[in-house]
């Protein structure tokens, strides 16, 4: 079987027709530049300009018009149930990526978590599922650090309230 054309664009809505899928568990689909199979076994080639959270799309369109869904894969998950809010609040303060749904909250298997979580009282179920968690605060997707470099637009000068008088024109510039 020969491998599909290159990836084209990231489609954000479903599009008319849909040619296949692609499933990828959590951590597949953060992806910059890879090689990525369908569900039938053909590849394809992404190349992002940057990482990009694959969650924030339906799925690729192909260099030649083909289009594959992208469908979050099974992962080993613990289902978390009790205080959600006060568990949340928890699992949230050790950015660990959760899934929150309005009767449970779902975390990808850690047991340095579990160990904490049942400490607090949650009650824990070993389940299999798509992982979907909630984005960042600021709607870029996933909790991770990063940075942007040096903010160049940013001005030093704040004006002239330093305490004292001063008469721009005597000044000279070497």
């Amino acid at each position: 079987m020969t491998d599909l054309p290159p990836l084209n664009r990231l489609l954000k809505t479903r599009p008319d027709r849909c040619d296949g899928a692609v499933i990828l568990d959590y951590d597949g689909r953060m992806i910059r530049r890879k090689r990525l199979n369908t569900a039938e076994g053909r590849g394809f080639m992404v190349n992002l300009p940057e990482v990009t959270n694959l969650d924030a799309y339906w799925g690729f369109e192909l260099a030649d018009g083909t289009t594959l869904e992208i469908v979050a894969a099974d992962e080993p998950l613990i289902e978390v149930t009790g205080d959600l809010p006060r568990l949340a609040w928890h699992i949230g303060n050790r950015h660990t990526p959760c899934q929150i749904e309005a009767n449970r909250l779902l975390i990808r298997r850690d047991h340095v978590i579990e160990a904490m979580l049942s400490q607090l009282g949650a009650s824990l179920r070993h389940i299999s599922g798509p992982f979907t968690p909630e984005g960042g605060a600021y709607g870029h997707g996933r909790t991770m650090g990063h940075s942007h470099g040096p903010d160049t637009r940013h001005s030093h000068d704040h004006g002239h309230a330093h305490g004292h008088d001063h008469d721009h024109h005597h000044h000279t510039h070497a």
